[in-house]
């Protein structure tokens, strides 16, 4: 048996670096059923960051958005990304994500569009929708060009922050990142633009919008990602769970980082895999009943070929696994450390 003492000792001090958290809660749910050391563990494992520590991370991102408007950054679109937004981080002391989106043009899904009008009433798509898909191509083309304002944006912002932060390291492609000493926090400024496919434009666009973030050594949009639909979908499912989708993602990411294993599974990966399992599988169990289910999950996958192939990212639009075999072994050491928890579970006597 592992030393889960230890282990949670170690958690602890990641999740609560100051020692903030409010234990009642978590002390009276461990007291409701037989106490065991690798149960603690779960709990804990399965836990949130202390929101004041969260809260501090999101007012340094705050700070920096007010620096770069007042410094007249004012053609942008400001919207956070990353797993603080879904209070899926596993670190107290967690950076930030701030998109800085251009907002004097956006780039569209062209041939996409048109393709599906060409199908018309036969692609499946409603009379509204082509509407608006039909709509999308009698709109004037813009007539700035798109990179110079981009790149404009990034040195723009890096002058401002440099005048506001003593650490700001301008040097990164994607991103300009700041250290807020005050808060203890980094935060990642990334440029970019925004993007609309078929999917974001019948559906008014909203969360369903893309974004091209902006390399500024390549002085080059980068490739189309959707954070804003796979936060909400994440954040009203685990709403509808109790919160048992998060805890489940918050396990895994802890398991990983724990793990002396090689578990090159990203936050994006690991979000999909939770994010497949069926609600009534999980809506009703106790926390600690969430590890079998898990296991569950990952064998289906690592046993069925076909069922990995399959997955798809929370938004819908990538898959986890297809062409990338490599991944599955991943996959599999994750198990093993599931399969290791279980075994100890068990042996305490935990009824799963």
């Amino acid at each position: 048996m592992q030393d889960y003492r230890q282990l949670t000792r170690q958690l602890r001090s990641r999740l609560d670096p100051e020692n903030l958290i409010f234990e009642k809660s978590i002390n009276e749910e461990l007291s409701s059923i037989s106490y065991a050391d690798v149960l603690e563990y779960v709990r804990y494992a399965m836990n949130g960051v202390e929101p004041a520590y969260t809260q501090r991370s999101k007012e340094a991102g705050e700070r920096v958005k007010t620096h770069l408007k007042n410094g007249g950054i004012l053609d942008a679109d400001f919207q956070y990304q990353g797993s603080v937004l879904t209070d899926t981080h596993i670190k107290g002391y967690s950076d930030i994500d701030l998109l800085v989106i251009s907002n004097k043009f956006y780039s569209w899904d062209s041939a996409g569009v048109r393709q599906i009008l060409n199908e018309g009433y036969t692609s499946g798509y409603q009379t509204t929708q082509l509407q608006k898909l039909r709509y999308e191509t009698e709109l004037t083309n813009y007539a700035g060009n798109a990179l110079d304002d981009l790149r404009k944006l990034r040195l723009d912002s890096e002058v401002t922050l440099q005048s506001k932060y003593l650490v700001c390291d301008i040097n990164k492609p994607k991103s300009i990142k700041i250290e807020n000493k005050d808060l203890k926090r980094e935060v990642d400024i990334v440029i970019a633009n925004w993007y609309d496919d078929v999917l974001s434009i019948v559906n008014n666009k909203g969360a369903y919008r893309g974004i091209q973030v902006y390399n500024k050594h390549e002085h080059a949009k980068g490739k189309v990602d959707y954070p804003s639909i796979s936060i909400e979908r994440i954040n009203e499912r685990s709403a509808l769970t109790a919160g048992r989708l998060k805890k489940m993602i918050r396990f895994l990411k802890n398991l990983k980082a724990k793990s002396d294993l090689t578990i090159d599974l990203t936050s994006f990966d690991i979000n999909a895999i939770c994010y497949d399992i069926q609600v009534s599988r999980y809506q009703t169990a106790a926390f600690y009943q969430l590890v079998p289910i898990l296991y569950a999950q990952l064998k289906r996958l690592a046993d069925n070929i076909n069922a990995a192939y399959a997955l798809k990212s929370v938004d819908g639009r990538e898959y986890i696994f297809f062409g990338k075999p490599e991944k599955l072994q991943s996959l599999r050491n994750l198990m093993t450390e599931i399969d290791s928890i279980l075994t100890d579970l068990k042996n305490s006597r935990i009824v799963l």
